[in-house]
């Protein structure tokens, strides 16, 4: 229930750490980050707005960060 990511270039601040686990690195337990908030973030760092990228499925309309995701300005420069 936890994930460590490591970035760098495209805008993210050098040296930022984001959130935190539990000692056993099992859980967030700081600034809990969903994986649609991460590929958002990535998303908006490439230049694409992740809420207009869709692909048609079974006539509906799908993302890829679905209902949910939002940019993580505070890893942004």
């Amino acid at each position: 229930f936890g994930f460590s990511v490591w970035m760098a270039g495209a805008g993210i601040k050098g040296g930022t750490v984001y959130g935190a686990t539990d000692d056993f690195g099992f859980k967030a337990i700081e600034k809990p980050c969903h994986i649609n908030d991460l590929h958002a973030t990535i998303l908006h760092l490439v230049g694409i707005d992740h809420e207009k990228l869709t692909h048609t499925y079974s006539g509906r309309e799908f993302r890829l960060t679905d209902v949910h995701g939002k940019v993580i300005h505070d890893i942004l420069t």
